[in-house]
C-alpha cells in the first residue's frame, strides 16, 4: 500500500494550555442530534482540535480519540485493555456472534484459520478468478443499464461484489439467487441497529425500533448460511472459507460448532461485501463533484484497459485508480466507527479512562481534521502519490483499523475495487442522477442517506 500522505501536524493546542478533557453536551439539541448526528459529532471533533473529547448524549458518554497517538494507544500499544464490548458490538454480535469479530479464544482461533485465505499471496493467486467473476457481473449489469435506464448504484455494486467474493472465498457454494436474497438482508441488518447504537446500555431483551427488521434479516441470512455449514460438514471438500472452518480443530482436538462456523461465515460475507459495495457507491458521488479527478481516472483506464476485459495484469498499471480508492477511504471511510471498552483503568494524555467506559476512534472523523490533513474535505488522490507521506504517523490514516484486529481484507479490497472500477469505467461514464449533496447516515457502515441512482453512458 502506498505510504500515507498527511499534512505536517501542527500542535493541536496551538500554543494555548490544553484542558485535560472537553465535554460536548449533544443532548441539549435533540432535534439536531436526531436529524444530523454525524455532522454534530464532526463539528465537536473539529472544535476539540485534537484534544480528547467526551460526547455527552445524556445517559451515554463515550470518549472520542482523534490524534494518531491516541488511536495507536487503543489499537496497538495498549490494545489488550480496549476490547470489543459495549457500543456497536452488542448490537452486531446478535448477527455475527463472538468469533472473528469478537475477542478471546474464539477470535484467536478464527483469526488463525482465516489468515492464510486473506494473505497477499493467496489473494494474488485468485486475481484471475476475481477478474473473471467481475467481468461476468458487469456483463449482466449491461442488460439492466441499456438505453439510458437508471440503476441503483448500491444494488448493482453489491451484485458485482457478491460475484467476486463468492467465487474467490466461497467456491460458488452460494448461488447467485441466494446472493440476491442475502444482499437486502445484510443491508437491513446494518441499517436497523440505529437505536441499538444510540442506546448501547439497553439489554437485548428490551425491545427497540428496528429489532423486528433485524430479526427478519437474521432469519433470512440463516436460511442461506446454515445449510452451507451442514453441507461442508458432510462433504469436507474444497478450499473455501466454509470448508476451512468445518475442518478446523482446537488444540484439544475438538472442532468448531456449527454456530461458530455460521458466525464466522456470516461475518466474512457481510464484511467482504458491505465494505466494497458501500465504498464504491461513494466513488460516483466523488467523481460527480470532482470532474478533474474523473477525467484523469478515465484517461488511465482507457489507456490501461481500453476495450478489453479487465485482467490481473491491469492491477499494477492502475496506479491512479488505486490512489483514487485510497482517497475514497480517507474521505468516506466505510468502517467509520471503531468503539472499544476499557477493561481496566488507563490514563491517555492526562485523561483518566475508567474501567467499563467506552472509547471511540473513527477514521471518518480523524481523516477530516485540518490539523492533521491539508484541505481535509477536498477529494485529492495526489495525497497518495509515491513518496508524499514519508515520516508521517502510521495512525494518521487507518481505514482498515490497526493492530491485532486490523481488517484481514485490505489487500483483497484494493485489488477487487480496482478491477470493478476499471471494468465499469472502461465501458461507461456514470451520470449520477440524484440532485444535491449526498450525506452519510448512521448505521454499521457509512452508507449514503440518499439513494444514489445513475445512468451509465456508453464510452464507445
Amino acid at each position: 500500500m502506498v505510504a500515507t500522505p498527511v499534512a505536517p501536524s501542527r500542535p493541536p493546542s496551538r500554543g494555548r494550555p490544553r484542558p485535560p478533557l472537553r465535554t460536548v453536551r449533544l443532548y441539549r439539541t435533540p432535534r439536531k442530534l436526531l436529524s444530523h448526528p454525524i455532522a454534530m459529532v464532526e463539528d465537536a471533533a473539529r472544535a476539540a482540535n485534537g484534544d480528547i473529547v467526551r460526547l455527552d448524549f445524556g445517559v451515554f458518554r463515550p470518549y472520542l480519540f482523534l490524534k494518531p497517538e491516541h488511536v495507536q494507544r487503543v489499537l496497538r500499544d495498549n490494545a489488550a485493555n480496549y476490547v470489543r464490548e459495549g457500543m456497536l458490538w452488542q448490537a452486531i454480535r446478535r448477527l455475527v456472534g463472538n468469533g472473528i469479530l469478537g475477542e478471546g479464544t474464539n477470535w484467536a482461533t478464527s483469526r488463525k484459520l482465516m489468515n492464510p485465505l486473506f494473505s497477499a499471496k493467496h489473494v494474488e493467486s485468485q486475481f484471475d478468478i476475481m477478474a473473471a467473476a467481475i467481468t461476468d457481473a458487469v456483463d449482466d449489469l449491461a442488460t439492466r443499464a441499456k438505453d439510458g435506464a437508471e440503476v441503483d448504484s448500491a444494488v448493482e455494486l453489491t451484485r458485482i461484489v457478491h460475484r467476486a467474493v463468492i467465487r474467490v472465498f466461497f467456491g460458488d457454494r452460494i448461488s447467485l439467487a441466494d446472493a440476491d436474497r442475502l444482499a437486502p438482508a445484510v443491508e437491513q441488518a446494518a441499517t436497523s441497529i440505529l437505536w441499538r447504537l444510540a442506546m448501547p446500555f439497553a439489554p437485548n431483551w428490551v425491545p427497540l425500533p428496528g429489532d423486528r427488521a433485524f430479526r427478519k434479516a437474521t432469519k433470512m441470512i440463516d436460511e442461506v448460511m446454515l445449510p452451507l455449514v451442514e453441507e461442508a460438514r458432510s462433504k469436507d471438500t474444497g478450499k473455501d472459507i466454509v470448508t476451512t472452518l468445518a475442518r478446523a480443530e482446537y488444540e484439544d482436538g475438538k472442532g468448531l460448532t456449527n454456530t461458530q462456523i455460521r458466525d464466522d461465515v456470516v461475518s466474512m460475507f457481510a464484511a467482504g461485501t458491505e465494505t466494497t459495495g458501500v465504498a464504491l457507491t461513494w466513488l460516483w458521488v466523488a467523481l460527480r463533484d470532482y470532474p478533474e479527478v474523473a477525467t484523469r481516472l478515465y484517461d488511465e483506464i482507457d489507456r490501461v484497459v481500453g476495450d478489453s476485459r479487465v485482467q490481473r495484469a491491469h492491477i499494477a498499471e492502475l496506479r491512479y485508480t488505486r490512489m483514487v480508492l485510497q482517497e475514497l477511504l480517507r474521505l468516506y471511510g466505510v468502517g467509520w466507527l471503531v468503539p472499544r471498552q476499557a477493561a481496566r483503568d488507563d490514563v491517555v494524555d492526562g485523561v483518566k479512562i475508567k474501567k467499563g467506559q467506552t472509547v471511540v476512534i473513527s477514521p471518518y472523523f480523524s481523516h477530516r481534521m485540518d490539523w492533521l490533513w491539508d484541505r481535509p474535505l477536498e477529494f485529492d488522490p495526489e495525497r497518495f502519490a509515491t513518496g508524499k507521506a514519508e515520516g508521517h504517523h502510521r495512525y494518521a490514516y487507518f481505514p482498515f483499523g490497526g493492530g491485532a484486529h486490523q481488517c484481514l481484507g485490505s489487500h483483497f479490497f484494493l485489488a477487487e475495487a480496482q478491477l470493478i472500477t476499471a471494468s465499469i469505467l472502461s465501458r461507461w461514464r456514470p451520470e449520477v442522477t440524484v440532485d444535491g449533496p449526498v450525506t452519510p447516515q448512521v448505521s454499521a457502515s457509512l452508507r449514503p442517506a440518499q439513494r444514489v441512482t445513475m445512468r451509465l453512458n456508453a464510452v464507445r
